[in-house]
């Protein structure tokens, strides 16, 4: 259990004024070198560590069903076995929900195009449970009040298998949930644009953090991989368009940045300006999040997805079919080579360049964090290689 200090439960939230509908200023001195860290970006030296967990598996995985248990145990063989992580510990794999309603796109369910499908969830929490963990906990932010089995029978899971597997657990993060406190999640000093997250305490009353996501572009962010998906932890009740209530679902559009109306924008943690362009202010919130819950293990759905954005909300939408998974133990270096595998030779690529656009690149400035390195010479790819799993989203 953290320290008491570090937890905050839903009167004294709203008593000490954090909730975004109370509008109560965030008091930052000018000094502050956290106030400083969005304009000047302080490098850290990547851990030994860290590179050493530089190594990413791929393997064909054409279809979903029983083929998916197959070919991530492939993967995690690769990685040289998930045991040694998962043994006797909790494992919390944060999913992703995108959006709302949920929809089928080009007569595809959700989970064949831009949500995490239900049938990789059922295999990975099989595979961790048969490797010793001692629970298995699937989590996110969803935006909606129906209990989590209703919600994930929407997207299209079989909830009925997922919840017969013995020690698997759900809860949707959007606020309280199953506890009494929120918690604080520190990030690293400095941090780009917060210095902690307040949070569900799933996040960290946990063992190994997972992120199951889609191999995807991203409108705002370029792509949305391993790391991004964890933008998804913070809770609507402090961070969303309704924030203040236990029962907000607003998503969370003013944690992209730039306020239309003018207004100060105001979260817990923050203590950077979040003023500015999406392009900015996404990416460095990207970095921020995993620094303050890293990422343990990365996994990364290439059997069917799309290209043209993150979901059905945005426009030049196309199917596409990789037919693979990738999973890694760095997220950097997992969204390295997922984005190579889209057809983008260098995801270290500067701003104002193909994926990055109009945006900074987070796996470049999660280089910077010392979260990981990105630059493909320096991982180690197994099983599939980069050339035999490309899979180019654009022409």
């Amino acid at each position: 259990m953290p320290h008491q200090s570090h937890c905050i439960n839903r009167r004294s939230f709203l008593q000490t004024g954090l909730g975004l509908a109370a509008g109560a200023p965030f008091l930052l001195s000018p000094t502050s070198p956290f106030a400083q860290a969005q304009d000047t970006i302080v490098s850290r030296p990547i851990s030994a560590e860290l590179l050493s967990n530089a190594k990413v598996a791929m393997a064909r995985c054409k279809t979903y069903g029983r083929e998916v248990e197959a070919s991530l145990k492939q993967c995690f063989d690769l990685l040289g076995g998930v045991g040694s992580l998962v043994k006797n510990k909790t494992v919390t794999v944060k999913v992703n929900f995108t959006g709302r309603p949920y929809k089928h796109l080009f007569d595809k369910p959700p989970g064949e195009t831009y949500l995490t499908h239900g049938d990789t969830v059922i295999a990975l929490s099989s595979l961790l449970l048969a490797e010793g963990a001692k629970r298995v906990r699937i989590v996110e932010c969803a935006y909606y009040t129906e209990p989590m089995p209703e919600i994930m029978d929407m997207v299209g899971w079989d909830v009925k298998t997922l919840l017969a597997i013995k020690n698997v657990e759900i809860e949707n993060t959007r606020n309280l949930g199953l506890s009494k406190t929120y918690t604080e999640l520190k990030v690293p000093t400095p941090g780009f644009l917060f210095s902690s997250f307040t949070v569900n305490r799933s996040y960290e009353d946990t063992d190994v953090f997972v992120s199951l996501n889609k191999l995807k572009e991203h409108a705002t962010a370029g792509i949305t991989l391993a790391m991004k998906n964890v933008f998804g932890i913070t809770p609507c009740t402090l961070y969303g368009a309704d924030a203040g209530t236990e029962d907000a679902i607003g998503a969370r559009m003013t944690m992209h940045g730039r306020n239309r109306r003018g207004e100060k924008i105001t979260f817990p943690g923050l203590v950077g300006d979040m003023n500015q362009e999406s392009g900015v202010v996404v990416p460095r919130t990207i970095v921020d999040l995993c620094a303050a819950r890293p990422i343990h293990l990365s996994i990364v759905d290439g059997i069917t997805s799309m290209r043209g954005g993150e979901g059905f909300w945005n426009s030049d939408l196309h199917p596409t079919a990789p037919g693979l998974l990738i999973a890694g133990f760095n997220p950097v270096s997992t969204d390295a080579v997922g984005a190579a595998v889209m057809g983008y030779d260098n995801p270290r690529a500067e701003r104002g360049t193909a994926l990055f656009e109009s945006c900074e690149n987070h796996l470049l400035l999660a280089e910077q964090a010392g979260l990981g390195t990105a630059e493909l010479s320096q991982i180690d790819v197994r099983g599939l290689s980069i050339e035999e799993a490309r899979y180019p989203y654009r022409s």
